[in-house]
């Protein structure tokens, strides 16, 4: 089979060039693994929250100045950045989902554990604040699901009480849940959303307003709407105050919601979605990868004019450590990687760890090496560059956006 585009990664990255590539008319095609970190996100996109060895609350892109120059952001440049990153509402809407916030400056989006942190790009049904101003509520019901044991409201009450803001805790309990609770490892916000539909919606919802009487705002675990936003709507309405949601421990509902948004759009556009598969490697002529072979389809290549390899680090099994070495599984791309296993880390845990700039490197085109050598047709995005600690800048959602918009836009045109 032969396509203009091959994206190696089913996850947020690869989604996204997928979906830019088909909107431009190439053949493409997403080969994908399965789940991917999507399913672990918190409905927030980050871009910096850290620069500099300060925190990015107000304008994070008038912080890039003081990142490496090799980091991703500083590669594509902030001017460009912001074109890129410009288009992520209209796609993520054009994948049915609600988003609000602005290049400009960082709101606070609430944690499961009652933390505010700086988000640039928030689900439209998700706690968020706006930065350097009172919080919007005096009184609030942290409502829980009976028996539900990833929801902790003593922490976000902890949270929001420093803040002023008086908080009830309740838990509400419907019979349509009840087949769930046989085994507490049914009970799970993505099996619960599944149930949480129609009249067991209403049902939740007159619930929820018993407890909700005198409160400003419900906030409850994201348990609903994991194929549309129509059960959200529905509770919504049927409670007489606003109702807002935080993520839950994995697999979170916006992530799983999400990656199936965007993979449907993708397909919509008529690209092809390769599920469950993997790419165990390729063949290369003169610099350039020809074609790549997958463990489902066994001799039977697929060939393609260009090729982008988004298989996340070390959580999504982009980079394999083992006891002596770091390294690339696929095609076996050149690393950023320096001395040997005692060099990786540092004693003091919550020290930066050397490990989580380790990544794949790259010419300016995000093109990768091997052997010394660039290929010329394969480009590499997100979680598995060089360069940048995702979890210390608060920057991964972010990289990985610009870098698969930043691909994408160079091999369409």
């Amino acid at each position: 089979m032969r396509f203009d585009t091959i994206i190696i990664g089913g996850g947020l990255s690869g989604l996204v060039s997928a979906i830019e590539c088909a909107r431009a008319g190439q053949k493409t095609a997403v080969v994908s693994a399965g789940q991917s970190a999507l399913h672990f996100w918190s409905g927030s996109f980050e871009l910096l929250g850290q620069a500099g060895g300060e925190t990015v609350i107000d304008r994070p892109l008038d912080s890039l100045d003081t990142l490496p120059e090799n980091h991703p952001y500083r590669r594509i440049g902030s001017e460009r950045l912001r074109t890129l990153l410009s288009k992520v509402p209209g796609m993520l809407s054009d994948a049915g989902l609600k988003s609000a916030g602005s290049l400009d400056r960082n709101h606070l989006r609430l944690t499961p554990l009652g933390f505010l942190k700086p988000a640039w790009l928030t689900l439209g049904d998700y706690v968020a604040f706006e930065a350097g101003k009172p919080l919007p509520w005096k009184k609030v019901a942290l409502v829980n699901i009976y028996s539900y044991l990833d929801f902790y409201p003593r922490f976000l009450a902890y949270g929001l009480e420093k803040r002023g803001v008086e908080c009830k805790m309740a838990a509400v309990n419907i019979p349509d849940l009840d087949t769930l609770r046989k085994s507490t490892t049914e009970m799970r916000a993505t099996n619960m959303s599944r149930f949480l539909t129609d009249s067991a919606v209403d049902r939740l919802a007159a619930e929820v307003n018993k407890v909700a009487k005198g409160m400003d705002a419900v906030i409850m675990p994201a348990v609903l709407g994991i194929y549309s936003d129509a059960p959200v709507e529905c509770l919504r309405k049927g409670v007489d105050v606003p109702v807002w949601f935080v993520p839950t421990t994995p697999a979170s509902v916006p992530g799983v919601r999400c990656q199936l948004s965007l993979r449907d759009l993708f397909i919509r556009l008529g690209g092809e979605f390769l599920p469950g598969d993997i790419v165990k490697g390729g063949e290369f002529e003169k610099n350039r990868l020809r074609r790549v072979y997958t463990v489902n389809l066994g001799d039977m290549p697929l060939e393609g004019d260009n090729f982008i390899i988004s298989t996340g680090s070390f959580f999504g099994h982009g980079l394999i450590a083992d006891i002596e070495r770091i390294y690339e599984p696929v095609f076996g791309l050149d690393l950023n990687v320096k001395g040997g296993r005692t060099e990786w880390y540092r004693k003091d845990f919550y020290a930066p760890q050397p490990y989580m700039e380790y990544g794949v490197t790259t010419d300016k085109e995000f093109r990768p090496s091997r052997k010394g050598e660039t290929i010329e047709n394969l480009y590499a995005t997100g979680a598995l560059l060089a360069g940048f600690n995702a979890l210390k800048e608060g920057s991964g959602a972010g990289i990985t956006l610009a870098t698969a918009l930043h691909v994408a836009s160079r091999i369409t045109g």
